[in-house]
């Protein structure tokens, strides 16, 4: 039975170049499309957020880049909390789409300590 799942990814960039940004966009696209076995039709929408250091493009554009148009894409800023595990140039996405197993999240270039618990300190 098909329903609704939000899968998460996150990608950190070697620098902020519209380059940079659309390869590692992509590329962490293309990771949670594959391990996941998403269909592109089946994508509802993606959510990116980028940390306040990345300028050169917006990850959408990558999206579109790809071919994934008619897709509802958004872009905003991560927030900048002193508590956080926030790492620099990095881009955040959720996606949501129909299918049938539960997702498998995907955190490429170091972003893994991203899931991490926050220190209750």
């Amino acid at each position: 039975m098909q329903r609704v799942y939000a899968v998460r990814g996150a990608i950190a960039l070697n620098e902020d170049t519209r380059e940079e940004v659309v390869t590692g966009t992509q590329t962490l696209l293309r990771e949670l499309i594959t391990r996941n076995s998403i269909s592109p039709d089946a994508i509802v929408s993606i959510f990116f957020t980028a940390t306040d250091d990345v300028h050169a493009e917006f990850p959408a554009a990558a999206a579109r880049l790809m071919g994934l148009n008619g897709v509802p894409l958004m872009c905003a800023r991560e927030l900048d909390v002193e508590s956080s595990l926030a790492m620099p140039l990095c881009i955040r996405v959720m996606m949501h789409f129909y299918g049938e197993t539960k997702p498998e999240p995907v955190y490429l270039g170091g972003t893994d300590r991203l899931r991490e618990p926050p220190d209750p300190a």
